[in-house]
This record gives C-alpha cells, sequence and structure tokens, in this order.
C-alpha cells in the first residue's frame, strides 16, 4: 500500500515537471539574440532581409555603390553587411537598436541618413533573424571576433 502511494506521489511529480517544462517552453518568447547557426532563425531573416532590407543593402549584402563617398545630398550610401563592410565592427546589441531605432538615435546631431527606424515595421524576433542572416554570410574568424566583441560590449 506504502509503495504504491509513493509510485502514485512519484508519478504525479513526474507529470507536474513535464508540464513545467513544457509551459516555459511554450511562453519563454521569442529568441533574443541573433544565432547564425540556428538554419530556422537564419532562413526566417533571410525572408526578412530580401522583403525589407535587399533594396537598399544588396540582395547579397555587398551594399550600395561607393558607399564610403558621401551623396550629393551629404548622405551615406547603404553600407554591405558581408565581411568587406563595418557591420561587423558593432556589438549585436548595437546592431539591433540601429535596426529598431534608426540611425538617427544614436549619430551626432544634424547627422541624417536614408536607414529608417524598422520598429513599427518589424518585431524584435525579425530583427534578430535578420542580424543572424547577415552574420551567416560572414567567415567563422570575422564571426568569432564579432562574438568576443559583442560580449565585451555587455560587461
Amino acid at each position: 500500500m506504502v509503495v504504491k502511494k509513493a509510485l502514485k506521489v512519484g508519478i504525479g511529480l513526474a507529470l507536474a515537471a513535464v508540464v513545467a517544462l513544457a509551459g516555459a517552453v511554450m511562453f519563454a518568447g521569442p529568441k533574443v539574440s541573433a544565432d547564425p547557426t540556428d538554419a530556422a532563425q537564419v532562413a526566417r531573416g533571410k525572408m526578412v532581409y530580401a522583403e525589407q532590407c535587399a533594396s537598399c543593402h544588396g540582395t547579397r549584402l555587398e551594399g550600395q555603390t561607393n558607399w564610403q563617398s558621401r551623396k550629393a545630398d551629404g548622405r551615406l550610401p547603404a553600407p554591405p553587411h558581408d565581411a568587406t563592410g563595418h557591420t561587423w565592427h558593432h556589438p549585436d546589441e548595437d546592431l539591433f537598436r540601429i535596426t529598431k531605432q534608426g540611425i538617427a538615435a544614436f549619430a551626432p546631431p544634424g547627422y541624417s541618413s536614408d536607414m529608417p527606424a524598422f520598429g513599427g515595421k518589424l518585431s524584435d524576433a525579425d530583427i534578430w533573424a535578420v542580424l543572424a542572416f547577415i552574420k551567416s554570410s560572414w567567415p567563422e574568424d570575422i564571426r568569432r571576433r564579432h562574438a568576443a566583441m559583442s560580449e565585451q560590449s555587455k560587461k
């Protein structure tokens, strides 16, 4: 009788643990990082990038021609996001905030840019996915350097 009761309690506790774990997974919310090794996140990012970013930054992340020279209106062309650009010189959190809030939120007064804020258009998960897609195109040595810099910026 005591063994049966203990077995029932044990089974009940195990079921409660499974339910709690399932609830935690279901309500954990969207990923809050850009993981270039997460195939699902990268695929989502590739799709969002094609829809929202490629028209300025290029279908192959190549940026606009002469991206380091100001145009006639004084603004800089869209930079590349591949390894030839400077995107990887900025920590993940900065890249996320620039994408969400626009470059104007971080630039010196009077700086103007064609880069819009995407916070009203893209979810946080979509922004992280785009960053994962961009990072997935970088060579491994640049990914390592970028990851170290992003970690250092959190301290």
